[in-house]
């Protein structure tokens, strides 16, 4: 592409509020004239896609990976959270993700993350304290303090929570909020202390409460999330407080589409479209004061034609002038990553998966209800058979066991029960295991969840299924959390690891994405840490059985 070139079509000035026929040109990277013409062709000039949140690392690709597939969705910039890799690899991680970023044309704006590790509930690799985010928040490559997951700290005004949040207010960057199942007295105060988004209603009840107390909603459609149809209706009321993100996209769904989807469906309801565009592509950029073009004179080049606006099938992206990606295709050259990673962990034994139980003939357990669509999980119980002094799966209840192993140092294994997994054999695992991203496993028998540990023990990082002698694994390589793979390549692995759990009786629509949030201690009610069974609502560990029976 020249440096200086001129495109024809009709152009969606979202600041006006109009379309209209016009050519633009294009110099240096920048818009400098934009004429009105009598006619154009047929096709729509617009400004990029924005996911406004989204943790790249859960596409388990590198930035430069994302990027390649993403632009051709016309998606040009992302806000990004990089607490996964943080998670794991602690200042480092994030420095990787933003070098990576550099040879990517999506324009990744990384947040400093507050919450490494999310809570002291668990082990995590790294811890990310107040004075680090002090250097975070220097840096202009950080835009915003990333998402204040520990909001009883918030509430309870935590003096390192206090210092995080006082940082960001002293170089004037946003906060990001994370505040499920928030009161509304609580979100009151949560937002007084400067915390200006959430991306965690379920309902528009909560949403319109947020949005009361200055919050601005992020509708999300993510691989495990799915909070769309919940909230797509505030366009109705309150346009000017969303925008779009995904949170987490795994390959197999990226590659489908990204945030053109989400602006597809919402014009298809009949909502406004010019409402639509401006969350979808202007909200991101005024409210993290982005380095983004919004199509207008003087700004960078960034902008995506496409065919329709109803269907918004992308025919360009530009960034920054350059024709990046056309018709499915990326142009960008291919970009070998480097490998970073913490682990260090020795192989597991079946015994290490036993739950003794002494003087009962059955007990009552607590049991993780996972749910369909969804990051939280509602609490259960069941009625398990002791059977010669241990607690097993129990298949015709949908009880499997489930374990998480620290995988930074050798300790024992914390276990528990979780339902609606459907496992009928075999066992599945991953190291993608929020935040702390340990080992965590479902399985029917102990020695299915020893095969699929020691798999990633193995290989230092990963997503596996086992049965019997039969091991279907993805190696992560890099933090145990991205593949240093392809966008379709990750994508092939991942729906065949899919298909296997499906075919070990898996009923979720998403296995590997649902089990890797069955370990965060910060999204209720009841989730599995490495220390323990949590309840996230009392916000303590609580006992796994609840009562013996003889």
């Amino acid at each position: 592409m020249p440096l200086k070139f001129e495109i024809e079509g009709q152009l969606v000035d979202l600041q006006q509020r109009a379309i209209y026929p016009a050519k633009i040109s294009v110099e240096e990277g920048k818009i400098n004239r934009i004429e009105r013409l009598e006619t154009v062709p047929g096709v729509y000039i617009m400004p990029g896609f924005i996911d406004a949140h989204i943790h790249i690392e859960s596409s388990m690709l590198t930035p430069t990976a994302f990027s390649r597939v993403a632009t051709t969705f016309g998606t040009i910039a992302t806000v990004s959270d990089p607490h996964e890799i943080a998670n794991v690899c602690g200042m480092e991680g994030i420095q990787y993700m933003i070098d990576n970023a550099r040879h990517a044309a999506l324009k990744f704006n990384f947040g400093a993350p507050s919450c490494v590790p999310a809570t002291g509930f668990e082990t995590a690799g790294a811890v990310i304290d107040a004075e680090q985010i002090k250097i975070l928040m220097a840096q202009p490559e950080i835009k915003y303090l990333a998402e204040m997951m520990n909001f009883p700290g918030v509430l309870y005004k935590d003096a390192e929570v206090m210092q995080k949040l006082h940082w960001a207010g002293h170089y004037q960057k946003p906060i990001d909020g994370h505040a499920p199942h928030m009161s509304e007295a609580d979100v009151s105060q949560y937002a007084g202390a400067g915390i200006s988004t959430d991306h965690e209603c379920t309902s528009l009840e909560e949403a319109l409460y947020k949005i009361k107390h200055g919050m601005k909603i992020l509708i999300r459609e993510g691989s495990a999330a799915k909070n769309f149809e919940a909230l797509v209706d505030l366009f109705s009321s309150h346009p000017e407080a969303l925008m779009f993100c995904s949170d987490d996209k795994h390959p197999d769904e990226l590659i489908k589409g990204h945030i053109n989807q989400l602006v597809a469906r919402a014009v298809a309801k009949g909502f406004d479209l010019f409402d639509v565009l401006y969350a979808a592509c202007i909200a991101p950029v005024e409210h993290y004061a982005l380095e983004v073009g919004q199509l207008q004179v003087g700004d960078a080049a960034d902008f995506i034609v496409v065919s329709n606006l109803s269907t918004f099938d992308v025919l360009q992206t530009y960034i920054d002038g350059h024709m990046v990606a056309a018709a499915g295709e990326n142009f960008e050259t291919p970009f070998t990553p480097a490998i970073i990673n913490h682990f260090n962990r020795h192989p597991v034994q079946a015994a290490d998966f036993r739950l003794e139980v002494k003087d009962a003939a059955s007990v009552s357990v607590q049991v993780i209800e996972a749910l369909e669509g969804q990051l939280i999980t509602t609490v259960a119980t069941a009625q398990l058979a002791v059977e010669a002094g241990v607690l097993n799966s129990d298949l015709s209840q949908d009880v499997l066991k489930i374990a998480v192993v620290n995988r930074y140092k050798e300790a024992p294994v914390a276990l528990g029960f979780i339902r609606n997994f459907g496992l009928q054999r075999g066992a599945i695992a991953s190291t993608v295991a929020h935040d702390s991203h340990n080992i965590v496993v479902v399985g029917v028998t102990d020695e299915a969840m020893q095969s699929a540990v020691n798999a990633l023990v193995a290989s230092r990082g990963g997503i596996v299924v086992a049965e019997g002698d039969q091991i279907n694994l993805m190696p992560l390589p890099i933090a145990g959390l991205i593949t240093d793979k392809t966008a379709l390549e990750a994508a092939a692995a991942y729906e065949s690891l899919d298909l296997a759990a499906k075919t070990l009786g898996c009923r979720l629509a998403a296995p590997f994405m649902t089990l890797s949030f069955m370990a965060l201690p910060v999204i209720p009610s009841l989730k599995m840490t490495d220390k323990g069974l949590f309840n996230v609502d009392s916000f303590n560990f609580t006992s796994l059985i609840k009562s013996k029976h003889q």
